[in-house]
């Protein structure tokens, strides 16, 4: 079984950093696709002993606001 998880990449200083939003699981790497490797690395040890809870859908977007 294979689920999707929302994530988001930011560079911090020589590393991108991969985080998890649906839980809070986080992982880097020098290269995107090496943030995104660990990530998946670490998600899948995260939920080695746990439950599987499969996250209900979730959307996420940009807004534009004027201040």
């Amino acid at each position: 079984m294979s689920i999707r998880y929302n994530v988001i990449i930011q560079k911090e200083e020589n590393w991108y950093v991969a985080k998890c939003v649906d839980n809070n699981v986080a992982s880097q790497g020098k290269t995107i696709e090496e943030a995104i490797k660990n990530l998946k690395e670490a998600i899948e040890l995260y939920y080695e002993d746990e439950e599987l809870i499969i996250p209900k859908e979730t959307y996420i977007t940009t807004v534009e606001v004027t201040v």
